[in-house]
């Protein structure tokens, strides 16, 4: 292929039409069986937990500390922006691939490829770095029972003396990837119970910890400026991935149009309100200082002497991180699904399960890949790789609902993004700007695996990608004629 052959191929969009044709003539398709309930628990099951089970802890601590609250507010404003931008294209393109589809169909094959697979890293480290706090919550927990699990098994290298790899944090991967292999169905019922058991936890420490609130531990109420708020938002952006996992089930819901708008902005709502109040209880009962930044809810309430409360609060962590391992380990191989359904990827990875009607070979890689992951990196690490991925995916998913109202506004939209362009503009602005407060080896990783997915996508993807062939073989059909 030439020069210009290649320019044209890259900047091909995908026609909406073509996606939706192929969701629905998918041989075999995914099993749609959720509903607007099922979808903002999924939301809700993936938003709320290692950001405010864990990181809440290192944000207050180490960057905004009693002033984490307005972090929350920055972040959540960015993501609302966001949120509102995924619901048009939900509702207009219920398809599985999410931001790599509506990339696909308005930027260009090419960008399309790159958030793709900037998906899969987000997807899949968000799992890991989740699977490693459910770990350190388990700890806890067997420590209160007095059981202590040697240190060489239980974390990962690099973040304790002596650590080796963490066991627990890869066995749970296996049992969420097992449960995700046998169908949607019993995915969906178990992460209902456990949003259930979490949402429980979280407005008793609300309710509960607002008694032991002492207003001095506020202050004072900036300790790093307005830089530690948002170098803070930076990191807590974390804590809102999972609504934009949502729209990856979109081909498993009864009626997209109208309940993947209510999942994805109910979800974000919901989560927004109970982060700035779990997060002004908890600098309010313990200093910025002196919060642990492994177990800070859990620890803040052995501070005042409720032991109780902090087992309680250990197994709810345990039970919501549980539920968002299985939210962002189901989008990532849903989004594997998709690309390879494009022809980018192998086709092993869009064959479905002929029992279960799961993209089972998908779910395998991910799981693999994310128990490893999570055997291996501290938490830290894993999560700021996470928030520079989903916050340019949030980045071109915004500006992709502003070219496509340019480019086909006459498309039905079941749900409309209100005030554009400015919402758009604002979402990509805010989004981008919190890139930029993340740490410099952030971007090189960030820029690594780019490039590591521009090298399969020039010498795999290009040659196999069906837009590609389909445009050839009507240009030769046009031709014969």
């Amino acid at each position: 292929m030439n020069d210009t052959g290649l320019r044209a191929q890259i900047f091909r969009r995908k026609p909406i039409a073509a996606l939706m044709e192929d969701a629905a003539a998918h041989s075999g398709g995914l099993k749609r069986a959720l509903g607007a309930l099922d979808l903002t628990m999924l939301g809700i099951g993936a938003i709320v937990g290692a950001g405010i089970f864990v990181l809440t802890g290192v944000a207050a601590a180490e960057y905004a500390g009693p002033a984490i609250v307005m972090s929350f507010v920055v972040s959540g404003f960015a993501c609302a922006m966001a949120a509102l931008c995924y619901a048009e294209f939900a509702a207009m393109i219920p398809v599985a691939g999410s931001a790599y589809s509506y990339s696909y169909a308005t930027m260009g094959e090419l960008v399309g490829w790159i958030i793709g697979w900037d998906l899969v890293l987000e997807y899949a480290v968000a799992a890991a770095a989740v699977a490693v706090g459910w770990s350190g919550y388990l700890r806890v927990i067997l420590e209160g029972l007095g059981i202590h699990l040697p240190v060489a098994l239980t974390r990962a290298p690099g973040s304790a003396p002596g650590a080796i790899a963490d066991v627990p944090a890869f066995l749970v991967v296996m049992l969420i990837t097992w449960v995700l292999c046998i169908g949607i169905s019993e995915s969906a019922r178990l992460n209902s119970v456990i949003v259930g058991v979490k949402l429980s936890v979280i407005v008793l420490v609300i309710v509960v910890g607002a008694f032991f609130v002492k207003p001095a531990n506020w202050s004072p109420f900036l300790p790093m400026g307005w830089g530690g708020v948002m170098n803070g938002a930076a990191i807590i952006f974390f804590a809102y991935i999972g609504f934009d996992a949502v729209s990856t089930a979109a081909e498993e819901v009864i009626d997209p149009n109208r309940d993947l708008p209510l999942g994805i902005l109910g979800s974000l709502f919901i989560c927004t309100v109970l982060y700035i109040l779990v997060a002004g209880v908890l600098t309010g009962m313990v200093p910025a200082r002196l919060i642990d930044v492994n177990a800070p809810l859990a620890s803040a309430f052995v501070l005042r002497g409720l032991h109780a409360i902090s087992g309680i609060i250990s197994l709810g962590a345990v039970a919501g991180l549980t539920s968002v391992l299985l939210v962002m380990m189901l989008g990532q191989s849903r989004v594997f699904f998709a690309v390879s359904r494009d022809g980018l990827l192998p086709p092993a990875f869009s064959k479905i399960h002929p029992r279960y009607r799961t993209p089972y070979l998908p779910t395998l890689l991910t799981g693999g890949a994310v128990g490893i992951t999570a055997a291996l990196l501290p938490i830290q690490e894993i999560a700021e790789l996470t928030n520079i991925g989903t916050l340019f995916a949030f980045v071109l998913v915004c500006l992709g609902v502003w070219i496509l109202r340019h480019v086909e506004p006459d498309l039905h939209r079941p749900f409309r993004t209100p005030m554009v362009p400015l919402v758009p503009i604002l979402g990509a602005v805010f989004c981008f700007y919190l890139m930029t407060r993340l740490p410099g080896v952030t971007w090189i990783r960030f820029f690594v695996w780019l490039t590591i997915g521009l090298a399969i996508y020039l010498s795999y993807g290009r040659h196999h990608s069906r837009v590609a062939h389909e445009a050839a073989a009507r240009a030769n059909n046009q031709a014969v004629v």
